[in-house]
């Protein structure tokens, strides 16, 4: 579904990084033309699928900034002119941020995060020049990896099939990708918030390795497992942005590691139909967890397990079984299907965060953080953070919160997975792994059900990368999507390996 009426403007959801230049490049339409019929596509969607919650009153202003710019021969970014949106933990300078929770947004009575500068991310995307339409929806405090059910802004909806859940916690993201307002969005990445909510609409989502891009100024749940990624509606361009996002900054040393894994040329360089043709890629199996799928998921990924192998992959059943790999993970109490270990850190991290926003900020220490959220504290028993009390180090953590916690039991688990992960890639000569992103289809959207992924924890304590792409859709019409998943900063082989099997395929279908 388009709205816009200018002729020279191609459908709003065949849109790509690479029309819009063109578009641009050719005079086929400006800047702003473009960012007007994206607009507008809010105003007639969002009231139904509640993606965006605040929009950028300055987004006309930059698309006409960029199109002076090129007609005065000046240098652009690589985005110039291409419409995105930001998920609203991600700082940006001007809007408040209020992690989808009432009693941080004066709005709803309570009080305004209003940051002093843009998070690193965003400041890249602006340097990129794309033109940033608005903030997105997400549940209280990102929470969960289902839904944006209980955020202030009320529920998102899901495009692909409007009863099921949207996944999340970037519900609002992938909703206005899917439903053509923007062309990219930022996520971030916890426990399953970039992959549960791009698989959950048919969409693309990039959890990369942590540390390949900053997640400074975020509202963090575990500064040792957030990352910010992109969803798009293709793989090129998620890819795309990515190349933006990634890259050192010293507001977080831990990127400092990355800056030599960073592939010349960019993640979307040497894309290949044929990149399958070769590649050693290991299946979901009971080795590594011992969740079954449910029959129609195991018949979609039978499925995709031919289609892999038409398109040249050599394919090994579950490279896991005979190790310990499945024993790792433990399902936190109070949790419905989700392992929280490393999230022991929030104060301290929260305490970081808070810094950040400048001596103006409404909110300054956790102390205060905790005061003005008393009358829903999310850290009680049964509240949807009281989980954390369960977790090693969290009691010592909240007692000084601005000590850096040590978390001993969180490194040892992190340094098993890795070793275990290295191990089985070098036994088998893996290049990748490829799953199903869920045990079956998606719940529905108020059931109270939870998403049941497949690589959620594994994969974050790990920290390593994952990339989603759409494989069909469940009789229902819910979509089923491939995770693909490798060793730490193996970014740029998933991606090929993604872009193989979605031009070999050609599975998503458009979701409006």
């Amino acid at each position: 579904m388009s709205t816009q009426t200018n002729p020279d403007l191609p459908d709003l959801g065949t849109l790509t990084v690479t029309t819009v230049r063109e578009g641009l490049a050719s005079g086929q339409f400006t800047a702003e033309e473009l960012t007007r019929a994206c607009i507008d596509q809010v105003k007639a969607l969002n009231g139904k699928y509640n993606a965006i919650i605040f929009e950028n009153e300055a987004a006309l202003d930059t698309a006409r900034e960029i199109d002076r710019r090129r007609a005065a021969g000046e240098a652009l970014g690589p985005l110039a002119g291409v419409p995105i949106v930001v998920k609203d933990p991600m700082d940006m300078a001007g809007i408040p941020t209020t992690a989808g929770w009432r009693l941080l947004y004066s709005g709803a009575g309570g009080v305004d995060l209003m940051p002093e500068r843009d998070s690193p991310v965003v400041a890249r995307m602006r340097a990129a020049d794309a033109v940033i339409l608005g903030k997105t929806n997400v549940p209280i405090l990102s929470w969960t990896g289902t839904h944006a059910n209980d955020s202030w802004a009320g529920p998102t909806i899901n495009p692909a099939i409007e009863d099921r859940a949207p996944g999340g916690s970037s519900a609002g993201t992938a909703a206005a990708v899917a439903t053509h307002m923007c062309v990219m969005g930022l996520a971030e990445e916890t426990g399953g918030s970039i992959q549960n909510p791009a698989s959950a609409q048919g969409l693309v989502g990039i959890k990369p390795t942590i540390g390949l891009v900053p997640n400074a100024g975020v509202v963090p749940l575990s500064s040792n497992r957030d990352v910010v990624g992109p969803i798009a509606r293709n793989v090129t361009d998620a890819a795309l942005g990515l190349d933006v996002l990634a890259g050192f900054t010293t507001e977080d040393p831990k990127t400092l590691a990355c800056v030599d894994k960073i592939p010349d040329g960019g993640y979307a360089s040497g894309l290949s139909k044929d990149a399958l043709k070769g590649k050693r890629l290991g299946l979901y199996g009971p080795g590594w967890r011992k969740n079954e799928l449910s029959p129609e998921a195991s018949d979609l990924y039978a499925r995709t397990i031919d289609e892999l192998a038409d398109l040249g992959a050599e394919l090994i059943l579950d490279p896991f079984a005979g190790t310990d790999f499945a024993s790792y993970r433990q399902i936190t109490p109070g949790t419905p299907f989700f392992d929280g270990r490393g999230l022991e850190s929030i104060p301290y991290d929260m305490t970081k965060y808070l810094e950040r926003l400048g001596p103006d900020a409404a909110i300054k220490t956790w102390e205060e953080f905790v005061e003005a959220t008393k009358y829903e504290n999310v850290l009680a028993k049964g509240a949807i953070l009281g989980f954390l009390n369960e977790l090693p180090d969290f009691v010592e953590a909240v007692k000084s919160p601005a000590t850096p916690p040590a978390l001993p039991e969180f490194t040892a688990l992190k340094r098993a997975y890795l070793l275990l992960i290295e191990d089985v890639f070098a036994r088998h000569q893996l290049d990748a792994l490829v799953y199903p992103q869920m045990l079956c289809e998606l719940p529905g959207l108020h059931s109270g059900d939870a998403i049941l992924e497949t690589t959620v924890g594994e994969l974050n304590i790990a920290g390593i990368p994952g990339i989603t792409v759409p494989a069909g859709y469940y009789a229902s019409g819910a979509p089923f999507e491939l995770i693909f998943l490798g060793k730490q900063w193996s970014e740029h082989l998933l991606i090929q390996c993604a872009y193989a099997y979605e031009q070999g395929t050609l599975h998503r279908k458009p979701a409006i």
